[in-house]
């Protein structure tokens, strides 16, 4: 695999388990909003690497990807040691079915995510092309703790200082988080599964549009609900009425 020494520009620890960080972006570098990458380390002479969501815009100069911190874990448990000016590997070839060619025209599209799968969704939702095809975007995002809604102030803000999109931003997008672990949380184990079956979280196929991220067990399950619904899985081959990242769940 073809891979190029990409430099460290910031590192943002949002928790002891979640961490953020930007690299320089080769000048050969192309991706479409919503796409992963290979990433990594040199480990014992060896490139050690995994799949990352960019979350940036496919616009910025910059590549920036989020992550948990695996203690154990044979690339997190030294990736979340980097700083600024350190180097890590790049996959030169970014892929992935979380794209907008993926999905068939419609009004809405929800962007479901847990933990780290809000990835895409952040470099989508700053994609101009989103606004133009969708008339409304929620971007739902469930976590364990409160401390876990990584990005939480930007989203909230509805990207007020976006120098693409924060106009069409602020009239079209939704921000609707969950946190399941915490008891003083108000919508406490309200997983999206749980909305979606009983009809808290409304889903039509003949206008609403899905993507989904994050855990495997939240992607196979909602999955299964969306085709009980009458969704129909898309790729690029076929656009359908939703998509999830097939890469990450085997």
């Amino acid at each position: 695999m073809a891979f190029t020494p990409a430099k460290v520009l910031t590192t943002h620890h949002w928790n002891e388990g979640l961490f953020s960080f930007t690299v320089e972006r080769p000048s050969s570098f192309r991706f479409v909003s919503g796409q992963f990458v290979m990433l990594g380390l040199m480990v014992d002479g060896k490139p050690l690497l995994r799949a990352y969501s960019v979350a940036s815009p496919m616009w910025d100069e910059s590549l920036e990807f989020l992550s948990i911190i695996v203690p154990d874990g044979p690339l997190t448990s030294r990736l979340y040691k980097i700083q600024s000016g350190d180097e890590i590997l790049l996959g030169g070839k970014p892929t992935g079915t979380l794209t907008l060619d993926a999905l068939l025209p419609g009004k809405r599209l929800h962007l479901i995510g847990t933990g780290t799968g809000l990835a895409p969704w952040m470099s989508i939702i700053r994609d101009p092309e989103a606004y133009e095809r969708f008339k409304q975007i929620t971007v739902q995002h469930t976590v364990r703790q409160i401390q876990d809604l990584a990005y939480r102030d930007i989203l909230e803000s509805k990207l007020k200082d976006d120098p693409l999109v924060a106009e069409e931003a602020a009239k079209q997008l939704v921000y609707d988080c969950s946190v399941t672990k915490c008891p003083t949380w108000v919508d406490e184990n309200r997983r999206i599964t749980t909305r979606i079956e009983s009809g808290d979280y409304p889903l039509d196929p003949a206008t609403d549009r899905v993507m989904l991220c994050g855990s495997m067990a939240m992607i196979k399950e909602t999955g299964a609900l969306l085709e009980s619904l009458g969704f129909e899985e898309g790729a690029q081959s076929k656009p359908g009425t939703y998509v999830l990242e097939r890469a990450f769940v085997g």
